[in-house]
């Protein structure tokens, strides 16, 4: 199960230096939307991972791939890859910010995402002052969406 929150931010607003944070380099392209079928490469690793329906929440199962698996896959991608770094930032309670800076085609585009253990701590949450618009309930900005611009 995947519960998460999605922001929009603008760059100018991040009160410290993303660099200073693990990053990790992901590509990922949709086979399929709708139900979301998606190939992902994360570093080193590679991934099918299969969303339900839903916005906040909804079930997300990963399995692993080869990298030759991951290749072969990439050329049936429907719509455009999507590349991004993902900074991991630490905050209270376990919890942390993805922040993703995209490239590519959706260069400039700049998303906060929170995974939370549960519906009410989703809900309950207060994000930082620096968070944009809340655009978790917005399938537009669903990555899925996005990859068919």
């Amino acid at each position: 199960m995947e519960i998460e929150r999605k922001y929009l931010i603008e760059r100018s607003k991040i009160p410290f230096d993303p660099t200073d944070y693990p990053c990790r380099r992901i590509e990922q392209g949709y086979l399929c939307t709708e139900p979301v079928v998606r190939i992902r490469r994360d570093n080193d690793d590679y991934y099918l991972t299969y969303k339900s329906k839903g916005l906040m929440v909804r079930e997300e199962y990963n399995l692993p791939l080869t990298p030759e698996a991951y290749s072969h896959m990439i050329g049936k991608v429907d719509g455009h890859l999507i590349t991004k770094n993902r900074y991991v930032i630490p905050l209270e309670n376990g919890l942390h910010i993805e922040l993703d800076f995209f490239s590519g085609f959706l260069e400039g585009t700049i998303f906060a995402e929170v995974e939370f253990p549960d519906e009410d701590s989703a809900n309950a949450f207060q994000p930082p002052s620096w968070f944009g618009e809340d655009v978790t309930c917005s399938a537009r900005y669903q990555n899925s969406t996005l990859s068919k611009l």
